[in-house]
C-alpha cells in the first residue's frame, strides 16, 4: 500500500507502472484520476486550495485502503492526494488498485474513492469571481459512500 499526501504533481504512468511492477499475479489494474474543474456549482473556478491535517489524513487513507483490502481480493493499492493551491486541469487525486480480476479492482477502486471523498479530512476552498468560498460536502458523495455500508 502506498499513501501520499503532497503538494507536488505526479506522473500517472510512472505511478501505475510502479504499482504493478514485477507482480505476475496482477491481471487487472483499475485507476481513477481526479482533476480540478473550471466550473463548480454554477461559478467559474480560477483556483482551488486543498488543506489537510497532516498525520490524521494519511491515517484515514490507510484505514480506507485497509477496509478495501478486507472486502475484496486485491493485491495492492495506491492513493496520492495533492494539497495546496491548484488550477483548473491540475491533477488532484490518483487511486490505483491491482488484483487478479477486474471486478475486484474496479469495486475496490470505486470504494476507496467514495470513502476518500467522505471520510478523509481534506478541506477545499475555491476562488470564484465573487471571491473565495469553502466547498461543502455533497449529498451525492454521501449517497455514493452509503451504498458500501454493510
Amino acid at each position: 500500500m502506498t499513501i501520499r499526501v503532497q503538494e507536488a504533481n505526479f506522473d500517472i504512468g510512472a505511478e501505475l507502472a510502479a504499482l504493478r511492477a514485477g507482480d505476475a499475479r496482477v491481471g487487472a489494474l483499475a485507476s481513477f484520476l481526479g482533476l480540478v474543474r473550471d466550473l463548480n456549482d454554477g461559478a467559474s473556478i480560477s483556483e482551488m486550495t486543498l488543506e489537510h491535517y497532516p498525520g490524521m489524513t494519511e491515517r484515514a487513507l490507510e484505514e480506507i485502503v485497509a477496509e478495501a483490502k478486507g472486502r475484496w481480493d486485491i493485491y495492492d493499492a495506491l492513493v496520492i492526494h495533492r494539497v495546496g493551491p491548484l488550477k483548473p486541469c491540475d491533477q488532484i487525486v490518483l487511486v490505483g488498485v491491482t488484483s487478479a480480476h477486474r471486478g475486484e479492482a474496479f469495486a475496490a477502486c470505486e470504494f476507496i474513492m467514495d470513502y476518500l471523498k467522505t471520510r478523509a479530512p481534506f478541506w477545499k476552498k475555491e476562488v470564484t469571481p465573487d471571491g473565495g468560498r469553502w466547498v461543502d460536502a455533497r449529498d451525492a458523495d454521501d449517497s455514493a459512500a452509503a451504498r458500501w455500508q454493510k
